[in-house]
């Protein structure tokens, strides 16, 4: 016998006969309720958790990481982004070397990594931002959540950056 179907007889032997087809609804449309529910109740009480404790929320902030052929088009880019408050503070790393494949090939070039620090609700909007200015056709611009880090600059982060 399945565990659900136990759960339902044991369910209906307590309700008793007259109530089991109804006693059942409500049980499942609890369950289903309580399961959709989840999401949105774990977040408001992450959120309440950390106004009253002041405990940071992993993944409210994040780094992208974006590479430019060059010195110039990185700092325009990093220009940009700051100026439309896009991110707290961009690094302007000096020059790596890349190995890719593109178009089958094995390419090599010389590249600037941008290190991005915003919120993750800006993601998308720089990402789409940096797409439209960007010379690649298929830039590079990976984020990872920051789940973690000094409680002063995280704050600093989430006053530079306005949300909304």
């Amino acid at each position: 016998m399945l565990k659900i179907d136990w759960l339902i007889q044991r369910f209906q032997a307590l309700l008793g006969p007259s109530n089991s087809r109804s006693g059942c609804f409500t049980l499942l449309l609890a369950m289903s309720l309580s399961l959709l529910m989840y999401p949105a109740l774990r977040t408001i009480g992450l959120q309440l958790h950390a106004a009253l404790t002041g405990s940071y929320i992993s993944g409210t902030h994040s780094v992208a990481f974006v590479n430019c052929p060059n010195e110039q088009i990185a700092r325009d880019i990093a220009r940009v982004i700051m100026d439309r408050k896009l991110a707290a503070c961009v690094n302007i790393l000096p020059k790596t070397s890349t190995m890719y494949f593109w178009k089958g090939e094995i390419e090599e070039a010389s590249e600037i990594l941008l290190l991005v620090k915003t919120r993750t609700s800006k993601i998308r909007e720089l990402s789409d931002y940096i797409r439209s200015m960007h010379p690649f056709e298929a830039p590079e611009i990976i984020s990872l959540l920051i789940d973690q880090g000094n409680p002063a600059y995280l704050k600093w982060i989430e006053e530079s950056v306005p949300d909304g």
